[in-house]
């Protein structure tokens, strides 16, 4: 993993890994072995490529400051990351992106229909871990956390759908709070909100506390976006392990471009509405560049990081309250430590 200064941030990347470990073994042992060519094997590829395993270290984490298991959460942790990699998978063809944790994207290998069918089966296998809480949690909590499923898809798609109408509609009258509640929608209820609820469900079977950490996650998952919507502009490649700019490419509205939109001149406002009216295959190299430039200069990406910086102080504050005595155990720790992470991270 990329070094991140400091003995918190140490500490936050062995439990990471820990978890990460943890998940992902439990994950590839459950895929099915055979079948048609280019399925399950293409299950595997994201999930085998080098990642943070943020969601599963999240359910893992609250699970055990709730008074869990590993064991009793881990089903949980690993039906998160199923339904992470489907949603990388689909993101990535609609967005056309060509790089994914270093490497090429599945349908840019592979081809679209491919793809596509990969990320369905990995959402039914997703479907599957749900239902097997049956026989391990009861059938109250097993369908509390379908309930909790049904709803972190439903925020994720409307999420998405508001960001992919901005970029067909060339949406250009937006402000801060526009990109905030899509963020919300579309990165910090997948992200951070439901592994957390979905962690402590399984340790105290108790419906009315699920919501105890949700402003520690809509804030830590917002600082997480803009810190990645960051790296995308300025990150090392090697380490960020996805396309550089790639945001500029696919038009996307990021804090950063909103930003921009707000106080660049008349002249710049207009060849930015120009590059963004077009489809990503008719925008140039040059063209990208120069909107690179016009940000930087503008100083919107450190602007932004300054936002991510203040979501990440929020986040602490309402996790050390949510958490109680809970915030001196290793995964309290762990869980508030997380918030100066995620804004210093490089990929």
């Amino acid at each position: 993993m990329a070094p991140t200064t400091g003995v918190a941030g140490g500490h936050v990347e062995q439990v990471l890994e820990r978890y990460r470990g943890l998940a992902l073994g439990a994950l590839l042992d459950d895929l099915p072995s055979g079948g048609p060519r280019y399925l399950y094997d293409l299950v595997a590829e994201y999930p085998r490529r080098w990642g943070k395993g943020l969601r599963a270290a999240l359910c893992l984490a609250t699970c055990r400051a709730f008074g869990g298991a590993e064991a009793v959460g881990l089903n949980a942790a690993v039906t998160v990351e199923l339904f992470h990699n489907a949603f990388l998978i689909h993101d990535d063809i609609q967005d056309e992106s060509e790089q994914r944790r270093g490497a090429r994207t599945l349908h840019a290998e592979y081809g679209v229909g491919v793809a596509l069918n990969v990320g369905n089966m990995t959402n039914l296998l997703a479907l599957q871990r749900l239902a097997a809480n049956r026989a391990a949690l009861g059938s109250g909590i097993a369908w509390r956390l379908f309930e909790e499923t049904e709803l972190m898809l439903r925020h994720s798609l409307e999420g998405q759908a508001i960001e992919i109408g901005w970029i067909r509609d060339n949406v250009s009258d937006l402000d801060a709070d526009d990109y905030y509640r899509m963020c919300l929608k579309k990165t910090s209820w997948y992200t951070c909100i439901y592994p957390c609820r979905a962690g402590i469900l399984v340790a105290t079977g108790r419906q009315n506390a699920v919501d105890v950490l949700d402003r520690y996650g809509w804030y830590l998952g917002a600082a997480f976006q803009i810190q990645d919507d960051a790296l995308n502009l300025v990150g090392d490649y090697a380490r960020y392990g996805k396309e550089i700019a790639g945001d500029l490419w696919e038009g996307k509205r990021t804090l950063i471009l909103i930003d921009f939109m707000r106080r660049c001149t008349s002249d710049e406002r207009e060849r930015l509405f120009d590059f963004l009216s077009r489809r990503r295959a008719q925008r140039t190299a040059s063209e990208v560049r120069w909107l690179h430039g016009r940000l930087l200069a503008y100083d919107c990406v450190e602007s932004a990081r300054r936002s991510a910086r203040d979501l990440a102080e929020a986040a602490r504050r309402e996790g050390q309250q949510a958490l109680g005595a809970a915030a001196d155990t290793e995964d309290g720790r762990f869980l508030l430590d997380l918030t100066d992470y995620v804004v210093e991270r490089h990929r």
